[in-house]
């Protein structure tokens, strides 16, 4: 029986790896450039690797009832983790995957390719760009995890931005955003200060370690226009095997006081990581 070998392709923005996990058998790790991007297991779906995964994973649980199908709109494509989990989750779905590299699709359709009932249409785009053509309240999650390099584009950071993810979103829609920053936290305060000119509820979801400023890390952003479940969200993120915290009401508005949100001529990238801060050996 032949043992998976690693993949190395140029693609669009970079040099992309999979390479196979010795642990779990049909089980990947995709890289760009040295960075991890995304962890599949082809025959469990529902196995979330990454942290900031599983965190987001949470969120998804606890948007509807379980079991119940979603429209959801996904901003960053990677190894289609999420989208693979939810079509698993939520069995008919309809999900929308956008990603600027058409030469990563295909490479993640070449060697990690989706069960035929997924439910999945992928589009390859600019983020921002294929977001200010769809319809309004079309979508009941929409999830924002877009890095250039390691960094989140300027573009998709400010109010004209958080005003196109709105509009996109059903009156009980969820925005879910996956950030990175560190002590004093100047991007991500902003970013909460922008999301909140669009939505009413606010969760940040994270490491306690990052949160305590320790490290530079992950956090989960959550927005809607309707209350989010977040005793069920605080339990589950608690008992994970990773846990992490929520912040939402008063702490978080005291967090994110004195921040400003952000306009498209001010818009930056996200900080970028310290020197091994997500790379692999």
């Amino acid at each position: 029986m032949s043992e998976p070998i690693p993949v190395t392709r140029v693609v669009d923005h970079g040099t992309a790896k999979l390479m196979p996990d010795v642990d779990r058998e049909r089980a990947w790790l995709l890289t760009v450039d040295g960075a991890p991007q995304s962890y599949v297991d082809l025959d469990e779906p529902t196995h979330l690797e990454f942290e900031y995964v599983r965190r987001l994973g949470h969120v998804l649980d606890t948007v509807a009832e379980p079991g119940h199908p979603l429209d959801v709109l996904h901003l960053g494509g990677g190894a289609l983790t999420l989208p693979r989990y939810l079509a698993a989750t939520r069995p008919g779905s309809r999900q929308h995957v956008v990603e600027f590299d058409r030469a990563l699709l295909e490479l993640v359709a070449e060697h990690l390719p989706l069960p035929a009932d997924a439910g999945v249409t992928l589009h390859a785009a600019d983020a921002r760009a294929w977001l200010e053509t769809a319809p309004d309240a079309g979508a009941d999650v929409l999830v924002a995890d877009v890095f250039g390099g390691s960094r989140v584009p300027a573009h998709l950071t400010s109010v004209a931005y958080a005003r196109e993810a709105a509009r996109v979103l059903r009156p009980g829609g969820v925005y879910l955003a996956n950030l990175a920053d560190a002590a004093p936290f100047a991007f991500l305060r902003s970013q909460l200060a922008t999301l909140g000119t669009r939505f009413k509820e606010l969760a940040l979801i994270a490491e306690p370690g990052v949160l305590r400023g320790r490290r530079f890390g992950n956090a989960v952003l959550a927005a809607a226009h309707r209350p989010l479940d977040i005793a069920a969200l605080s339990r589950v993120t608690a008992a994970d095997a990773f846990p992490a915290r929520v912040e939402h009401g008063a702490a978080l508005r005291d967090f994110t006081r004195g921040a400003r949100p952000v306009r498209d001529e001010d818009a930056v990238p996200s900080p970028e990581p310290p020197e091994g801060a997500f790379g692999i050996g």
